[in-house]
């Protein structure tokens, strides 16, 4: 998957806010795709004459704030996520990583994809919520907000309807590791040269293909989660899921049956088409919020540009850097004070 690359001149906190930041950004100006592919997932009446038809209906029903449906949750979603994502990807790794401190391209996806479970489980009632919002009809809500959906879908549901569809996660996740790995073992031939010579762009086209290829092959997993998710007895019109289940295993045969076997990729267009302006905008947002922080910490001249700080050693850490001016201030002062003191004799 397309990840940004640390950079050791940035604090942990920095690093954070920075990557928080990013997410937040390309989420949120990409939130009309997301809503447009859940909703086709779904199955909604939004979405029954194809994907163009589908945005022009939405703001046609519901106006233009519809497309943001479900964007702050799934924006507040993103910060513990991603913490729980990295401190259990960290310590995956750190158990299979061999004694020249390298780890196998197939083990390193496998440990993202058990990182993704567990920051799953942790945050899937709020992914729970986000698709309840989105479903339901903005004019008409059910739902206000992050802490009423909690509260009523609790109240009226119990506990499990906030797992609903969990173990979809987990079988989804087989697949996607398995695109990924597909894509990443044959870089090398496909740009004829070693990964480690990869330019920024070449990286960005990695991984905006290998998310392509496992969301794709991942994607039917994905639309059952989503109707399992949306579907409640309380809701109008059974929170607007085209067909009637009981269970995950009925969900797949009564799509198949009633909607054809392609229906499970339902919402895959707008899910392609938002690929490359997501990964672009975190990118770009990223380095953008990255050269703003390397700027306050002293390593480049501007934070429009990163052109490097003459006389700074780049190798150094934040906090080293910042201990190192501070002993050249004190040095430069007990200099000064002592040519004062000789000039007085």
């Amino acid at each position: 998957m397309a990840t940004v690359k640390k950079d050791d001149r940035l604090t942990s906190s920095q690093s954070s806010l920075c990557v928080g930041f990013a997410g937040v950004f390309s989420k949120t100006v990409t939130s009309p795709l997301e809503v447009v592919k859940i909703l086709n997932q779904i199955g909604t009446f939004h979405c029954k004459r194809g994907f163009v038809h589908s945005f022009v209906f939405i703001c046609q029903n519901e106006g233009l704030r519809a497309f943001w449906k479900g964007n702050m949750v799934s924006c507040l979603r993103l910060f513990p996520y991603s913490a729980i994502h990295l401190a259990t990807y960290k310590n995956i790794v750190h158990l299979h990583i061999d004694e020249l401190g390298e780890i196998s391209q197939w083990r390193a996806i496998v440990a993202g994809g058990l990182a993704g479970i567990s920051a799953a489980l942790a945050t899937y009632p709020l992914e729970v919520v986000e698709t309840r919002l989105i479903a339901q009809n903005c004019q008409e809500p059910t739902y206000r907000g992050l802490l009423h959906s909690l509260s009523i879908i609790y109240r009226n549901e119990g506990l499990q309807a906030l797992y609903r569809g969990f173990s979809l996660t987990v079988l989804g996740a087989v697949p996607f590791s398995v695109g990924c790995y597909a894509v990443y073992v044959n870089l090398d031939k496909l740009w004829q040269e070693r990964h480690v010579r990869f330019t920024s762009l070449q990286n960005f086209i990695n991984g905006c293909l290998a998310a392509g290829v496992a969301q794709t092959l991942s994607f039917p997993f994905e639309t059952v989660k989503k109707k399992m998710q949306a579907q409640s007895p309380l809701l109008p019109h059974c929170g607007g899921v085209d067909v009637h289940f009981n269970g995950m295993i009925d969900c797949f045969k009564q799509v198949i049956k009633n909607k054809g076997v392609m229906a499970l990729w339902s919402g895959l267009t707008a899910n392609t088409v938002k690929i490359v302006p997501y990964f672009g905008l975190l990118f770009s947002c990223f380095e953008m919020c990255k050269q703003v922080c390397l700027y306050r910490n002293g390593y480049i001249i501007s934070p429009l540009s990163y052109k490097l700080k003459p006389g700074v050693d780049q190798s150094l850490g934040p906090y080293e850097l910042q201990e190192f001016k501070r002993y050249l201030r004190n040095r430069k002062s007990h200099e000064t004070q002592s040519s004062s003191l000789g000039n007085r004799w």
